[in-house]
């Protein structure tokens, strides 16, 4: 055999070899293990703040997750209330991936925030958010903030990420020798209930900042 004819059938074989290999594979090759697994939308942007992804929670407390109907607790029921709000979140999801982007804080949190306060999960509940003490998706209090725009608009959630990033601050500022991302979960925390509550590591450990990191990780998985 000649070795053009060689040539030849070597070339044959690879082409038959690389047409029974599904295009799937050759493309997923190119990509880091496990990188084509991940939704679409994925990041790993995670802010100036710390890594979300990176803060251990215990999540949902029993309590909580009786609001939703659930009967049962912890990072399951962080993540089924999370996925019942996706739909209803997607609305403002352009916003709060504008928000964050700005204020250079996690979208993921941001989400996170605005699911645990719910007032916005099904249409019969959003006349709720401008009543009471608390306003809007990120429940501003009325009693120490001037409102800024309407309940459900950039304004405000551009309001309530200031708010929790002026918390992240004053965390640093009280405990300067935690780690950066206790600082993260110790302004969700006292985005919730205030800085002077938070004495030690222990306080910020409470049903809010569990729950709302849990809810964080459920979402930075889908796009935020």
């Amino acid at each position: 055999m000649t070795g053009t004819m060689w040539v030849v059938l070597v070339g044959l074989c690879l082409a038959v070899f690389i047409g029974s290999v599904p295009s799937e594979s050759l493309a997923g090759n190119q990509d880091s293990p496990g990188e084509s697994n991940k939704p679409q939308g994925f990041t790993t942007k995670s802010g100036c703040y710390g890594n979300v992804m990176e803060i251990m929670t215990r999540a949902a407390e029993c309590e909580k997750t009786k609001e939703r109907m659930l009967s049962y607790c912890g990072v399951k029921a962080s993540y089924q209330m999370a996925e019942t709000d996706l739909e209803y979140m997607s609305k403002y999801k352009p916003m709060i991936l504008e928000v964050g982007n700005s204020l250079c804080m996690d979208p993921a949190v941001i989400a996170g925030i605005i699911s645990y306060m719910s007032c916005y999960y099904t249409p019969t509940t959003f006349n709720w958010c401008e009543m009471g003490p608390s306003f809007g998706l990120m429940q501003i209090s009325k009693q120490y903030h001037n409102i800024e725009g309407a309940w459900n608009s950039k304004e405000h959630i551009s309001q309530g990420t200031r708010i929790l990033i002026h918390m992240i601050n004053l965390v640093m500022k009280k405990f300067p020798s935690w780690i950066q991302n206790q600082h993260l979960k110790g302004g969700i925390a006292a985005y919730n209930f205030g800085i002077v509550r938070i004495k030690s590591y222990a306080d910020v450990e409470n049903g809010f900042s569990n729950d709302v990191v849990a809810r964080a990780h459920y979402f930075k998985q889908h796009g935020y």
